[in-house]
C-alpha cells in the first residue's frame, strides 16, 4: 500500500497505530499475496492522494471498488481510461445531465473531479476480483469513518453525497 503523503497523513496518523489498522494492514497484504485484489496496491489511497484534506469541497461516498478486471483505480465510481463506463456511473452522469444539463462524458475517469476537490471515497478501499463486498468488515469501514470524522471537524462547508443504496 502506497503511503498517504499529504495533509491527510497528519490527520489520520493516529489510525495507523491502532489494533484494528494493524490487523487490516496484515489482512490486506495477505489478500494481495493470495488473491487478485483491486485496485492495484499503489492505488488504494488514491482518493486521499488526489484530493488533499485542505482542498475537499465535496465527498462522494461509495461502497467498495469496482471488482472487474482493470476497472478500479482507488476513486469511488471512477474507472481507468479506456474502460467502459459502469452502469452506476452512467446513472450518475444521466442525473447530472437531467438535473443540471451537464454534457455526458464519453469516459468514466473522474480524476479531474478529485483534483478539483471532490473526495471520491469508498467506505471499503479494496475488493477481491469479481467478488463485490468481499473486503467488507475487515477494518476499512473504521478507517474511512475516521476520515469522515476528520472532515466533520473542518471549519468550512463540505457537501456529502451518498450514492449507494447501503448509505440510505
Amino acid at each position: 500500500m502506497a503511503a498517504i503523503n499529504n495533509d491527510w497523513l497528519d490527520a489520520l496518523k493516529g489510525e495507523f497505530s491502532k489494533p484494528y489498522y494493524k490487523k487490516l494492514f496484515e489482512t490486506v497484504n495477505q489478500e494481495y499475496r493470495t488473491h487478485r485484489v483491486y485496485p492495484p496496491a499503489d492505488d488504494i489511497f488514491n482518493a486521499f492522494h488526489l484530493t488533499p484534506l485542505k482542498d475537499v469541497k465535496v465527498v462522494i461516498l461509495g461502497q467498495d471498488p469496482y471488482h472487474g478486471d482493470g476497472q478500479a483505480e482507488g476513486l469511488s465510481f471512477s474507472v481507468k481510461p479506456g474502460v467502459d463506463i459502469p452502469p452506476s456511473l452512467v446513472n450518475i452522469y444521466q442525473e447530472l445531465h437531467d438535473d443540471l444539463g451537464c454534457t455526458i462524458p464519453s469516459h468514466g475517469n473522474l480524476v479531474k473531479w478529485a483534483e478539483q476537490g471532490v473526495l471520491l471515497l469508498n467506505t471499503v478501499l479494496t475488493v477481491r476480483a469479481h467478488q463485490a463486498n468481499s473486503h467488507r468488515g475487515i477494518g476499512w469501514e473504521e478507517f474511512t469513518d475516521a476520515a469522515i470524522r476528520v472532515l466533520n471537524t473542518q471549519d468550512r462547508p463540505i457537501v456529502f453525497i451518498l450514492w449507494e443504496d447501503r448509505h440510505r
